[in-house]
């Protein structure tokens, strides 16, 4: 996010673990939760609801829910399809600190964890899982085949993986237009929904689900309405009030709108199965 970080990037974006550590311990996170709410992905709820509901989450069953930030979905699987336990692991301490403030509160006797690693490297045993979770997260990381794998490796054979992430839409971005989006957005680099797909095969899993979901143009009208009328004092404030640096972000969120509204910016859902 450009928010007071003022530099040239190429379209391969430098991002690391300390990045996203410092991403999601800042404004960046605060902004997305200023317009997302405490489910920090595109649609919240009702997305999730129907990732729940494709993947066919059972009762009793178990999940591990890969850059879980602070565990909102984790909860809500517990909550509402029933799940026993759920594992959430994630790169940032800030936000694993407050999903556990967030959990003792509200549901101090559920059986969910958080575990603070890599996802591409978990370090939690073969087949820990019924289903491998994910909710536009993935885009954030460099290698994401190595996620792919990572999922694959820790879902128990008949099991599922499950979720959604950020993609380069139909028709793609341009070079010029990947140059200026990625760093706002503070993504590495975004893939296709057919290299997901080719991923989850080389993975030996089978692919039941993947393509973008639509949803992204509606609440990218959202977004920005919302930033642009009701939101832009707490906007300013993020960027420190500095008028100059709020109006390069509403630039970018503009041009982001654009890309949304084209589908060269997508949200795709995928769910596949580990025979």
């Amino acid at each position: 996010m450009l928010l007071i970080r003022k530099k040239n990037m190429t379209i391969k974006v430098d991002i690391t673990p300390e990045t996203v550590k410092e991403m999601y311990s800042g404004p960046y996170k605060r902004l997305w939760q200023l317009l997302c709410g405490e489910y920090l992905h595109i649609g919240g709820l009702r997305s999730a609801e129907e990732l729940a509901q494709l993947a066919k989450i059972r009762r009793g069953s178990t999940g591990i829910d890969l850059a879980c930030c602070l565990g909102t979905s984790m909860r809500f699987l517990v909550r509402t399809y029933g799940v026993a336990k759920m594992t959430g692991v994630d790169i940032t301490p800030a936000v694993i600190q407050e999903g556990k403030v967030i959990l003792a509160n509200e549901m101090p006797n559920a059986d969910i964890s958080f575990v603070q690693s890599d996802i591409r490297s978990t370090g939690l045993p073969d087949g820990s899982a019924d289903f491998v979770w994910g909710e536009d997260a993935w885009c954030y990381v460099p290698d994401k085949q190595a996620v792919v794998r990572e999922a694959a490796r820790l879902c128990k054979k008949g099991g599922t993986v499950a979720f959604t992430d950020i993609v380069d839409g139909v028709p793609p971005m341009t070079n010029e237009e990947a140059k200026r989006i990625l760093p706002f957005l503070e993504f590495p680099d975004l893939q296709t929904i057919r290299t997901y797909v080719t991923w989850l095969e080389d993975a030996g899993l089978k692919v039941e689900i993947a393509r973008d979901t639509n949803r992204f143009p509606g609440l990218m009208d959202t977004y920005l309405g919302m930033l642009e009328t009701q939101h832009t004092y707490d906007l300013l404030k993020l960027c420190n009030f500095d008028r100059v640096i709020m109006e390069q972000n509403l630039r970018e969120f503009r041009f982001m709108h654009g890309l949304v509204h084209e589908h060269k910016l997508s949200q795709g859902i995928f769910v596949a199965k580990k025979p």
